[in-house]
């Protein structure tokens, strides 16, 4: 349920597992729901956790604002103002039923390691950002804020409609924001070092592995489709076989082979949703609408994956005389992250002790897919237990939170050092 911001002069400090754990548990109480955590865009528990974590960002001693696209933004100025920034962050919105880690873990950590290094002279400014709709939940179109923040806002997304028929467009204007001014919230390259994010991995690997923090060397690029197989409904009694054109039998066909050959490579695809018309139980299904989202860690791997998936898809249903009809509704390039700024999240992670880390390809995506668009990458991943996330089942080990505060921590440091003999060679 929704509660009141907590004053930002009564915020204390977090800079412990302990802590940041505390934290995590206090964003829950931002929820629309009773009975389970759903934290969406422009919201009043958006509004309610930016003010919250305001406070924690400005006792960590950071200038706050929050941008024209609802993103939570702080900074703390480097030797000389106006430098570019380091940014760290994530995001602190939630699909509906979530867990209390997934962004938000990230975006704690990152006020806890910017307090951690308040004293700790850097040669560049130093940002924390709390994206606002990397979801997608409210209006079923993921990475809004972060791709504001990018800079590619998409004037067509204004017509989106939540369930309730509110448009995305009038939602700005509820939350006390100007539409006509979102394209202000884009960040330019020359004003950035690079973005550095900590997530909870979503995954089994690291857990596998009995190892508490990894490295992502790429995130997912992902295409999505909606599948619609056409064939004809008639009487389930009077038709024979033979006569039958069966759109479902068909559709199940599909699914099958796209999961078969997802299983044969290192593609990840999931077929979501299957919509049977008309629905009745003695009618022959005449159309099926499907969905497919895939996932791979090249872009040429996923189109390869997804060339040879339609043309079995269009194979079979051509055989039992259906036709195939296909639209792609979601389109997002894979996104490398950077090599030095890699280097500096595996030299973090040395420093607990782990000189060998795991390096992983996020199958999920995240904020950082979308900051690629305008300044380089590179990700700290944390093992969660079973690999479990968007559900409340999700969680995190105490231990674990302690080394990725810790690696985070020399993460910048290390990047301190590496962008200044960067400078110092540009310089010479």
């Amino acid at each position: 349920m929704s509660t009141t911001p907590q004053d930002p002069r009564t915020a204390t400090s977090a800079t412990t597992a302990a802590g940041v754990l505390a934290r995590c548990d206090e964003l829950d109480r931002y929820s629309s729901l009773t009975t389970a955590l759903e934290r969406v865009y422009l919201s009043p528990e958006h509004a309610g956790v930016n003010e919250l974590v305001a406070g924690w960002m400005q006792v960590a001693g950071l200038r706050t604002w929050v941008d024209a696209a609802g993103n939570l933004n702080g900074r703390r100025e480097g030797p000389e103002p106006g430098m570019p920034a380091l940014v760290l962050g994530s995001h602190l919105d939630t699909v509906t039923d979530a867990g209390s880690y997934d962004g938000m873990l990230g975006v704690v950590m990152a006020v806890a390691v910017a307090e951690r290094l308040s004293g700790t002279a850097l040669p560049f400014a130093l940002e924390v950002v709390g994206f606002s709709d990397e979801e997608g939940t409210r209006f079923g179109k993921a990475l809004l804020g972060s791709q504001a923040w990018s800079g590619e806002w998409d004037p067509d997304w204004w017509d989106l409609r939540d369930k309730r028929g509110t448009t995305l467009h009038q939602a700005f204007l509820d939350f006390g924001l100007d539409p006509r001014a979102v394209g202000e919230a884009a960040r330019r390259p020359e004003d950035l070092v690079g973005y550095l994010e900590a997530h909870i991995e979503q995954g089994p690997h690291l857990e596998a592995a009995d190892a508490s923090l990894g490295y992502v060397t790429t995130i997912a690029g992902a295409r999505r489709f909606l599948l619609t197989v056409h064939g004809e409904a008639r009487h389930a009694g009077g038709t024979p076989y033979e006569r039958r054109k069966d759109a479902l039998v068909g559709a199940s066909e599909v699914v099958t082979a796209i999961e078969r050959r997802a299983r044969q490579s290192s593609c990840i695809a999931t077929v979501g949703r299957l919509d049977v018309h008309p629905g009745g139980v003695n009618v022959i299904p005449g159309r099926v609408d499907l969905t497919l989202d895939l996932r791979a860690a090249t872009d040429p791997e996923r189109d390869q994956m997804w060339d040879a998936m339609l043309a079995e898809a269009e194979t079979l249903c051509e055989l039992r005389g259906l036709r195939l009809e296909v639209t792609e509704t979601h389109h997002a390039p894979a996104a490398p992250c950077a090599g030095w700024l890699t280097d500096a999240v595996v030299e973090g992670i040395g420093v607990t002790g782990d000189t060998d880390p795991m390096g992983l390809w996020s199958r999920a995506g995240h904020d950082a897919m979308a900051v690629a668009q305008v300044t380089e990458i590179a990700m700290l991943f944390l093992r969660c237990f079973d690999g479990i996330s968007h559900h409340p089942g999700e969680n995190v080990r105490e231990v674990d939170v302690a080394l990725g505060l810790d690696a985070f921590e020399a993460a910048v440091l290390a990047v301190a050092t590496r962008y200044g003999a960067r400078r110092a060679e540009v310089a010479r």
